[in-house]
């Protein structure tokens, strides 16, 4: 047997104002006068947390616009621009959502290897490290702080440059920065973490490894929108970890048919990622009964509200889109319905579950 020797992270700090330590971190990974880059989500431009960030020489601030989540195109242009500028970096370092992470992490890599980054699209492309690659997240669920992924829509897919060199050199968790989150946005990733984990524990590629931190990053969920009736400090540590184990969890197991589905309708219609994990899992009780049961039990006791209807008037054309893009993620079908899942889902059977979204 062939076991998965997987690369992590390969630093991690975490506490409430571990953000006032990032520039006695990323000190010793300065390179001559060559500038850190720092993504920021365009939601902190003119707030406070933009002041916070230690520029020194000709460090630079780019506001990214992750209102979509992040285009091969958009990663493409970023390195292009940034290499034009500085010939060189000494690191980017990306602070915000998932996207934004993602978005850090990919044009770190795309800083050294050559070509479009949507030739790196799937599993093992990247031959070359990036640039260093600092991770700051201010929303907790989507675990990309400790994926060896960063997922990109393409001109003809959307798919992760899965890779040994994708993974950050150092994460900064500090449950701080996320008490601000919107409250919809906020239970979105932290529904990515808990589907994660439903689809990590319920597939056939379980094992002791993933299985103990999935289960710790579900029991941190469900205190958090389960137990607790206000939100509080303790929510934010508890989100906060839950992501890290709930990332961790998948790093050496598979997610399965939620995110299957979902990367479709992100490719063709733009659906955030944890948005869309939502609202296909509202409708996956043939899989995971007992994970839907309680998702729908935690979506009303948070009374949010799972947008319907968002497939009634494609054509068969985009239909057909949606699942050539679903179906091509193979290792998450494998692990959801066994070897034998194209036998299990076909495109009938993916067409009618779309059908209902």
């Amino acid at each position: 047997m062939q076991f998965r020797n997987f690369k992590m992270v390969d630093y991690v700090v975490y506490g409430r104002g571990a953000f006032n330590q990032v520039d006695e971190i990323i000190a010793p990974h300065r390179k001559g006068d060559f500038p850190m880059i720092f993504f920021l989500d365009h939601f902190f431009e003119g707030k406070p947390l933009a002041s916070r960030v230690p520029l020194r020489g000709k460090d630079k601030i780019v506001f990214v616009d992750v209102t979509y989540e992040p285009k091969t195109t958009q990663v493409d242009a970023i390195a292009a621009e940034l290499k034009a500028a500085f010939g060189e970096v000494s690191g980017i370092v990306g602070i915000g959502g998932g996207s934004t992470l993602d978005l850090a992490k990919a044009v770190a890599l795309m800083m050294k290897n050559p070509g479009s980054s949507a030739d790196y699209q799937g599993w093992d492309l990247v031959k070359q490290a990036g640039v260093y690659k600092v991770g700051i997240p201010t929303l907790s669920g989507t675990g990309a702080e400790v994926s060896r992924t960063t997922v990109l829509t393409g001109p003809t897919r959307k798919l992760g440059m899965n890779s040994d060199f994708t993974p950050f050199d150092q994460i900064v968790l500090d449950p701080e920065l996320t008490k601000d989150a919107p409250a919809n946005q906020r239970f979105y990733t932290g529904m990515d973490c808990y589907i994660h984990c439903i689809e990590s524990l319920e597939g056939t590629f379980l094992n002791e490894f993933s299985k103990s931190y999935g289960e710790k990053a579900l029991e941190l969920c469900r205190k958090v929108f389960v137990e607790k009736n206000t939100w509080d400090e303790e929510c934010d540590d508890q989100l906060m970890m839950a992501s890290y184990a709930g990332g961790m969890s998948i790093a050496y197991s598979q997610v399965g048919v939620a995110h299957a589905v979902s990367y479709g309708l992100s490719y063709l219609l733009g659906t955030k990622h944890g948005i869309g994990n939502c609202i296909v899992m509202n409708h996956l009780e043939e899989y995971y009964p007992a994970g839907v049961k309680e998702f729908k039990h935690m979506v009303a006791k948070n009374n949010i509200d799972i947008p319907v209807g968002i497939c009634a008037n494609l054509s068969e054309e985009q239909f057909d889109a949606m699942i050539n893009v679903s179906l091509g993620m193979k290792p998450l079908w494998e692990n959801a319905l066994g070897k034998d899942w194209e036998q299990i889902m076909t495109r009938e059977k993916l067409r009618a579950l779309y059908n209902k979204l």
